[in-house]
């Protein structure tokens, strides 16, 4: 639900402050407008709150005991359950070198001592209006991934196809030194990737016969679909080339806009490599899965015929055959040898 101008902004704010003073001041500031307090006394204690109770936004004394403010904001910006949150750091110091730390520990906003009521108030819900909007972003994701998955589970044949994608094309992005921006949108696409077959009725996505001109020409318009369907999120713009292209392939032979070479976003040329080999290593109703060198095999016939990438595949088979990448044995026929 979208949040209006007019409509009170709420949340449930975590207080760290080694003073009680401090904290009493706080609580009484923030409880007053309406907001829920969570207070604790140092940092150790607000990193096991947070661990066990949702909190939208955290309030942090720099100077306290043990694990200080900068250390507890670290802490909270490195794991992936509370990184999101908006973090506060309150201090006494006016020093610019304190300022700077806290922008390196991923600090959101800081505030001086003494606390000014009106800043205070002002800062606290400007950053729980944008901790609102990407909540709303992260259950329309959670949407998109759970619709993902649910076509997925359709087919007992494709059990963990997205989540394996989503690893193996990260993990080959990573080998080709990516951008961060790259393997976030490679993880996401590889859930994603196939969402659009929404729109293909389970008696075409299922039939273990082949398929008719009108059944085949209706599943090629999958890719268009999906990203038809990701479009209105401003965070998958990285995403949706590789929804779109991840059937293209190398010699313009692909779909749906018959892409040439360099033309196809590496993203999805990365996406392909790895979606066919799940496809070749995992069980199917037409084959048995094939042994990891079977697979390589086959993808390498398939470079030579202009199909893939053959620099991202060469670097693919690097990857495989090195020994540092056995997460891509898992799908992968029993006593299969590289």
């Amino acid at each position: 639900m979208l949040h209006h101008a007019d409509q009170p902004i709420t949340g449930t704010i975590l207080v760290a402050d080694d003073q009680a003073a401090n904290r009493e001041l706080l609580e009484e500031l923030l409880r007053t407008q309406g907001f829920k307090v969570i207070a604790v006394s140092d940092g150790a204690a607000a990193l096991q709150e947070l661990s066990r109770a949702q909190a939208d936004l955290v309030l942090l004394d720099v100077m306290m005991p043990h694990l200080n403010g900068f250390a507890v904001c670290e802490q909270i910006k490195a794991n992936p359950d509370t990184y999101l949150i908006p973090v506060i750091l309150i201090t006494a110091l006016s020093d610019r070198q304190d300022r700077i730390e806290g922008i390196k520990v991923g600090a959101d906003d800081f505030l001086s001592r003494p606390v000014d009521r009106t800043e205070l108030l002002a800062r606290v819900r400007s950053l729980l209006k944008l901790k609102q909007r990407t909540d709303e972003l992260e259950r329309a994701e959670s949407v998109l991934f759970s619709l993902a998955r649910s076509i997925e589970g359709k087919d007992p044949y494709t059990h963990g196809h997205c989540e394996r994608l989503s690893e193996y094309s990260a993990r080959l992005g990573e080998h080709l030194r990516f951008s961060d921006e790259q393997l976030v949108a490679l993880r996401r696409a590889g859930v994603v990737h196939d969402v659009g077959k929404i729109a293909v009725p389970d008696a075409i996505l299922l039939k273990p016969s082949s398929l008719t001109a009108d059944e085949w020409k209706l599943i090629k318009e999958h890719p268009v679909v999906g990203e038809r369907i990701c479009a209105p999120l401003k965070s998958f713009r990285v995403v949706l080339p590789i929804i779109r292209h991840h059937h293209e392939k190398f010699d313009g032979s692909g779909y749906p806009d018959r892409l040439r070479g360099e033309a196809i976003p590496v993203t999805a040329r990365v996406l392909q490599i790895v979606d066919v080999y799940d496809a070749l290593t995992t069980d199917r109703p037409y084959k048995k899965a094939f042994s990891i060198t079977d697979a390589l095999q086959t993808m390498k016939q398939e470079v030579g015929k202009g199909w893939w990438d053959p620099h991202i595949f060469d670097q693919f088979e690097r990857l495989v055959r090195s020994g540092t990448a056995d997460f891509l044995s898992r799908g992968a026929a029993a006593g299969a040898g590289s």
